[in-house]
């Protein structure tokens, strides 16, 4: 068994300057109060006519004043302090559920008392003391708050707590400004000089109802208030009411707790980086030269049989999670059925019943650390609705204390649009209730997804290829062609867990029965693991990996995304007034139109990935797993020919009857970044829209990594692709190919500038391999001569074409490196997640 390694870390109490219990505002002398009685005072004295509330930390509650006084009788021993919110503001800013943790201790020094928070980044795991204090010496620790004593007795001490309650305990003062929601997609912008937001105590105080004390934890939560934020037309952060009544006064709750740290029976696991779970690590710098110093184990809940001997035992303590009440009723239902497949996972590790799921019990609360919570947040303004899963762990061992989901209360209405674009149900017979069912299948497995998060998981990219193996996947939904010509969306979502996901739940929460060698118990697993043919590929996978991508679907990428181009061209042909609800503007249509005209967008990115890609696994020393392999040239060229496609006319095209059914958009339907953009002011623009798509692929293609590893493939193995020969089928299939007439010979010239301005940013992009730059600056030249020599026999079209081109080409050569390309038109958001970046675990984004 794994020797538990997390004694306690020496430190060094030589404080400077400490923070004072309460700061008063300029040129106000302090408060007055009880708190400023000297510190021989009894606490049974001070504490008279105070509500006393008995538990892990004894505090009083006095009516009077509104102020909490804590009862510190445990000094120098460590326990977990937990911050969170339990409201949020909205916006995709500051939110329910948004946490942090770390280990401190009271600290004693003459009248003051300090909570510190000792540095558990850095230790010496050794019983020699002066080792740890060496180590202690070297990195600095934190005091968090500094109290002077109101009142003392024996070994205790009475502090005023109110100040450090009523706070910004989470910090979100400075995020309450409307530049830090820029980025989020759907958020106003900001004004140019976004005030900013401040801590207002007046307007801030103790919430009693939900402070409380149990055995093991203690909680206190506030009422805090922030003011300020821009005043100019009542509008504040975010962009004004549709957060708060008064924009210029942000009110939330946040929740702070005490928590005994578990006892010393935790068993840390390995960290492995082919097991598909988190790390956790610190830097032990007591280590002898033959370890690394550097000490991984993977963050896990406490978990253990009844009987370890027993291929299926019972739980000691089951890990239960708890999903949000305020969830509505059939998305509660699905949230539950979902974050329940884990036991099947548990099931095939050798537990009974060992993950449970449930509604939150009545009274219950959920920034209660005792409980692992599912929440259901409402946002405004940002459609994404994007979730995350974060795990709090004890700082010492890295097991996870509480697991808290959060997810977007919209998530589901992204896949209700997808099938109402599929299925065109709003005419003759109807299909709501087929699309309800997709979106509830979809909500189940990202109930599981999340979770998985919070049980300490990583994504997996490279399990659809094998057949939806792991929840740990972004999933696209699956769809097929019928007879009859009506779209199948009934296995769009999986109904059960992965058999990956499995293997990974046997590999890190199994019980070994004592006297095992787990080093050896877990390799055992790993190789069987293996064996069944599953690969963990998590974000690293990057723009490289074949078979390692999000949002993707099918054994092969490339097939997959001839089989959508399918799909795609015949929902476009038949697309029509049938996918929009009676009474809706006709302008509504362009709504529903984006996810299905872009419904390749991610498989093109997936294909993309075999041009100059690379199989690679997380392969360890003897393990049998070949470290990486390079593409098959002829795969590469499907795959380039597969893009091709992609980018023709004839895939771009939408029907004329179509493009005249969407008229500007109405009065109260305003322009958002969910549609198109366009270039012909309010009306819909199908060149403008056929430029986003094709830009997607013309940019994989040409991606500056792609073209370095192209060539640095072929210099090793010749019959690899190489990169100029790519570009030159590219620029046959483009500018060299014949213009069409009409729309699709719009579309045609296009293309075929989105291609040059990817080829010249490439040429000219400084962070790009020199050698990419020399052979695309060589295909430019060769470009530039070509043209010149068709301009004099090029028709009028072809002809402006080719003028705007080498005008291009001739602002380029100007100065190469400081060339500046006009940016293309960018799709809409399509991922059910805002901003490509908030999936969570713990501090680590894990998109």
């Amino acid at each position: 068994m794994m020797k538990t390694k997390y004694l306690p870390v020496a430190l060094l109490l030589t404080l400077h300057h400490p923070a004072p219990a309460q700061n008063a505002p300029a040129g106000q002398a302090p408060p007055t109060s009880k708190s400023e009685a000297k510190p021989s005072t009894s606490i049974s004295a001070f504490t008279q006519g105070m509500k006393k509330y008995e538990g892990y930390f004894p505090f009083y509650y006095d009516e009077k004043t509104g102020k909490i006084f804590l009862e510190v009788d445990k000094f120098n021993q460590e326990f977990l302090y937990f911050s969170s919110l339990t409201e949020g503001v909205g916006m995709g800013g500051p939110e329910k559920g948004q946490a942090s943790s770390s280990i401190v201790k009271f600290v004693r020094m003459g009248p003051k008392v300090m909570l510190l928070a000792p540095n558990y980044n850095y230790r010496a795991v050794t019983k020699n003391v002066d080792e740890q204090k060496s180590v202690a010496s070297a990195f600095a620790k934190s005091v968090i708050w500094g109290f002077t004593a109101a009142a003392t007795e024996g070994d205790k001490a009475l502090v005023d707590f109110t100040p450090f309650l009523v706070r910004d305990s989470q910090k979100i003062g400075d995020r309450l400004g409307a530049r830090s929601f820029a980025g989020l997609r759907g958020a106003p912008a900001p004004a140019a000089s976004a005030a900013p937001y401040r801590f207002d105590e007046s307007r801030s105080a103790v919430l009693l109802e939900n402070t409380k004390n149990f055995s093991k934890n203690t909680e206190f939560e506030a009422m805090v208030t922030f003011t300020g934020g821009a005043t100019a037309g009542g509008r504040g952060f975010g962009g004004g009411s549709e957060i708060a009544p008064d924009p210029n006064s942000i009110t939330v709750n946040m929740h702070q707790s005490l928590v005994e740290l578990p006892d010393n029976n935790y068993k840390p696991r390995k960290f492995d980086p082919r097991s598909g779970m988190n790390m956790f690590s610190y830097m032990d710098f007591s280590a002898p030269m033959t370890e690394p110093e550097l000490v991984r184990f993977s963050r896990r809940h406490r978990l253990e049989k009844k009987n370890p001997r027993a291929a299926m035992s019972e739980p000691v303590k089951p890990i239960m999670y708890y999903v949000d009440r305020g969830a509505p009723e059939k998305i509660k239902k699905a949230l539950i059925e979902g974050g329940s497949w884990w036991n099947q996972a548990f099931e095939a590790a050798g537990y009974k019943n060992a993950f449970q799921i449930q509604e939150l019990p009545v009274g219950a609360d959920p920034m209660d650390i005792r409980y692992n919570v599912v929440n259901w947040v409402d946002r405004a303004g940002n459609p994404r609705a994007f979730s995350y899963g974060s795990s709090y762990i004890d700082p010492r061992t890295g097991e996870i204390m509480k697991g808290v989901v959060t997810l977007g209360s919209d998530r589901h209405r992204q896949d209700y649009l997808i099938a109402e674009g599929l299925l065109q149900p709003y005419g003759g017979k109807g299909n709501t209730d087929k699309m309800e069912q997709l979106a509830l299948a979809r909500i189940r497995q990202l109930s599981a997804h999340e979770i998985g998060h919070t049980l300490g998981f990583f994504h997996n990219f490279a399990a659809s290829p094998k057949g939806r193996t792991s929840v740990m996947d972004y999933p696209f939904p699956r769809f097929s062609l019928k007879a009859d010509g009506t779209v199948d969306v009934s296995d769009a979502y999986d109904a059960g867990i992965g058999s990956w996901d499995k293997r990974a739940v046997v590999w890190g929460y199994q019980d070994f029965p004592k006297g095992t060698d787990e080093d050896a118990g877990l390799e055992k697993i790993m190789q069987e693991t293996l064996k069944q043919g599953h690969l963990f590929i998590p974000d690293i996978g990057g723009y490289t990996h074949p078979t390692s991508h999000q949002w993707d679907d099918g054994e092969n990428a490339i097939t997959q995304l001839t089989k959508l181009m399918t799909v795609r061209r015949h929902v476009l042909d038949n697309f029509s007034e049938k996918a929009i609800r009676e009474q809706a503007p006709m302008a509504t249509l362009e709504e529903v139109l984006v996810p299905i005209y872009l419904l390749h967008r991610y498989q093109i990115e997936a294909t993309a990935k075999s041009l100059g890609g690379l199989y690679f696994s997380p392969a360890v020393k003897g393990d049998g797993q070949v470290p990486t392999k390079m593409v098959a040239p002829a795969e590469q060229w499907r795959a380039f020919d597969a893009l091709l496609t992609t980018i023709t006319p004839d895939a771009l095209a939408l029907p004329e009857k179509l493009i005249q059914m969407i008229p500007p958009r109405p009065s109260g339907y305003t322009n958002s970044s969910e549609l198109f953009s366009r270039h012909t002011g309010p009306t819909f623009d199908p060149i403008a829209t056929a430029e986003a798509a094709a830009g997607e692929t013309i940019a994989s293609i040409l991606n500056p990594e792609r073209a370095a590893r192209l060539i640095e493939y072929q210099a090793r193995d010749s019959q690899q692709p190489g990169f100029m020969p790519v570009v030159d089928k590219l620029l046959t299939a483009t500018w060299k190919a014949p213009l069409p007439a009409g729309y699709k010979g719009e579309l045609h010239t296009m293309v075929n500038n989105v291609t040059l301005k990817n080829l010249l940013e490439l040429a000219a992009d400084t962070k790009a391999s020199e050698s990419a730059r020399g052979q695309a600056l060589l295909k430019v030249q060769e470009l530039q001569q070509w043209m010149a020599g068709k301009m004099p026999t090029a028709e009028a079209r072809q002809k402006a074409n080719l003028a705007f081109g080498l005008a291009q080409i001739a602002k380029f050569n100007e100065d190469p490196n400081k060339f500046l390309p006009v940016p293309g038109l960018e799709m809409p958001p399509g991922a059910p997640i805002g901003m490509p970046a908030l999936d969570f675990l713990g501090d680590d984004i894990v998109y």
